[in-house]
């Protein structure tokens, strides 16, 4: 007899925002400024985001990169150094035993910046906290929303996924007090459901079980933590 178990599960996967997510930032303690990796040299795992990472892909969930990288467009540095940073993140995390599915990228600013190319400062869709980014992924890797989480270390990432229909979980920084009312209205796990499932909060996957307007249904202070959350959640 075949096993149907897994045939008719729906495609789920796990997004992923990535500076303060997956790497760390660039701090430069003698001129105080912090900025995103522009360099391989320059990427740090984050605490976790290794073990997180095998636990999601072991559990079946398909792992894609969701990153606003806006540093060519406000003229820090060229595009080419965002493809080499990210293609060096994956290759990586790929010697972590970590499968990358493909990495989405929005590169434009609203506003930029003196010597950003102009091609790249403009309005756009997929900038989040818009969910074009995320959409484009799901279409391309045909994943399932409800079936699917959006990780994140800000409200944008959280947003993005509310308004792509997923589900949404936020790295919590405890030094970042922006970040403690998204912490207090993390949704109550029993009101996550599993793929397929209806929960107390209507059945709406994109929609919190609290009432704040970007409040996540996981919220943890590791990677690791959240991977475990999700799976949890998921089943």
């Amino acid at each position: 007899m075949t096993d149907t178990s897994q045939t008719n599960r729906p495609r789920r996967g796990v997004l992923l925002d990535r500076d303060g997510t997956l790497i760390d930032f660039v701090r430069d303690a003698e001129l105080g400024v912090i900025t995103t990796a522009f360099h391989p040299s320059q990427l740090r795992l984050l605490p976790g985001v290794a073990t997180g990472l095998r636990l999601l892909g072991a559990h079946g969930f398909v792992l894609a990169i969701a990153t606003n990288q806006p540093g060519a467009a406000k003229g820090h540095f060229p595009r080419e150094a965002i493809a080499r940073t990210n293609d060096a993140l994956v290759a990586l995390l790929r010697t972590e035993g970590v499968d990358i599915a493909a990495v989405a990228v929005c590169l434009h600013h609203p506003e930029g910046a003196p010597g950003g190319d102009p091609a790249l400062i403009a309005p756009c869709p997929c900038r989040k906290p818009k969910p074009g980014l995320l959409r484009d992924l799901l279409d391309q890797l045909d994943l399932d929303p409800a079936a699917s989480f959006m990780v994140g270390d800000t409200p944008s990432d959280v947003e993005a996924g509310r308004a792509a229909g997923m589900r949404t979980a936020l790295l919590f920084d405890q030094a970042r007090c922006e970040l403690c009312p998204l912490r207090a209205a993390e949704a109550e796990p029993d009101r996550i459901s599993s793929a397929g499932g209806a929960d107390r909060s209507g059945g709406d996957p994109g929609r919190s079980a609290t009432s704040h307007p970007c409040a996540p249904h996981v919220a943890r202070a590791r990677f690791d933590e959240i991977a475990r959350a999700v799976v949890e959640a998921m089943g």
